[in-house]
């Protein structure tokens, strides 16, 4: 799962990327939460803060690498609309710490979908961060469920292969039904069929996995931030 070290290590790389200056280590900003979280005066006891001991999930210490997404939105000042800015990601297993500074520059920078993330687009993004398991071979269209798993599929329409994925915190987030899921990932992949014929194509395979989002916004990035800089002072 997912950590909120993971969600501060992304964005000190985007942001130091953008300033021409050297992130601090994932392993680094890890050893800092124990003593952040006693120093916010309880605030790392709310359960609506990011910055809670559970969202260091102990598990992740013993992940050394995995699949993983990084995703960049876009927050509108005063609402909880969110904008995708930009997300990409493996399903080849990464190191953690290589993995997520490499994808978050590519999420970031490269997604050809979107024009590079700038430096004065930091204080309205949010990061979002999901490593990736159990993934299993489908054995239909429909073997998988809504909210626990993302899809990956594959395809091929008059002789030509497609394939496109979702997380699994998409179709919820869309509110769609498993055959609008289905049908959006094809129109992502590039199909122009029928709507109606979605079932016709060929060699159609699925994996579907499982993967919890942890998301963060920038301004609770500024604040650890600001923290780490002091101690370094002190």
């Amino acid at each position: 799962m997912a950590a909120v070290e993971h969600c501060l290590f992304c964005f000190d790389v985007l942001s130091t990327n953008l300033e021409g200056r050297e992130p601090i280590s994932l392993d680094n900003i890890k050893k800092t939460l124990p003593s952040y979280f006693k120093d916010q005066n309880g605030d790392a006891s709310n359960p609506t803060s990011a910055f809670t001991p559970s969202s260091t999930s102990s598990s992740s210490a013993s992940i050394i690498e995995s699949p993983l997404f990084v995703t960049w939105n876009t927050v509108s000042p005063g609402s909880s609309h969110r904008s995708l800015r930009g997300c990409i990601g493996t399903f080849e297993s990464q190191e953690l710490s290589s993995g997520l500074e490499s994808y978050t520059l590519i999420s970031a920078l490269q997604d050809t979908r979107f024009s590079p993330i700038s430096k004065s687009e930091l204080p309205s993004l949010e990061v979002s961060v999901t490593l990736l398991t159990d993934f299993e071979d489908t054995e239909d269209q429909m073997d998988w469920d809504l909210g626990t798993h993302g899809l990956k599929i594959t395809f091929y329409f008059k002789g030509r292969r497609y394939n496109s994925c979702y997380l699994p915190d998409v179709p919820v987030e869309q509110g769609w039904t498993k055959e609008e899921t289905l049908v959006s990932l094809m129109r992502k992949a590039g199909w122009n069929g029928r709507k109606d014929k979605w079932m016709e194509v060929d060699k159609f395979t699925g994996t579907r996995f499982q993967g919890k989002a942890l998301s963060l916004d920038y301004e609770e990035y500024r604040k650890w931030k600001k923290w780490a800089a002091k101690q370094e002072e002190a």
